[in-house]
């Protein structure tokens, strides 16, 4: 069961597109929950070393919804080539998982 169910990873450059975002995937009934985090971020893009400060979301999710989540985030995305990982739950709490389907259902 455990399986059925993931935490997709992105990041924004500021708050309020992060918080846009969750909103709107939690909204259209793609997310049970969004978490944001402040983060700092140490990339290389286009030959150059970047050191940013950006907000994480965690969305946790069911994994066959991964495509429209992606979708839905690259729609609305500034990033040429924005982060859109999705991590298994092999394990977790029956009730939060319970949550998860019936916020999703």
């Amino acid at each position: 069961m455990a399986n059925d169910y993931s935490i997709v990873i992105t990041t924004y450059p500021d708050k309020d597109a992060a918080k846009r975002i969750a909103k709107l995937l939690v909204e259209q009934g793609l997310a049970a929950c969004a978490q944001l985090f402040p983060i700092e971020s140490v990339y290389i893009w286009q030959g150059n070393i970047c050191d940013e400060g950006e907000i994480m979301l965690f969305i946790k999710s069911k994994s066959i919804l991964f495509d429209k989540i992606a979708e839905t985030i690259k729609a609305n995305h500034s990033y040429e080539i924005p982060e859109i990982v999705q991590i298994p739950i092999t394990e977790g709490l029956p009730e939060y998982l319970n949550w998860i389907e019936e916020k999703l259902s």
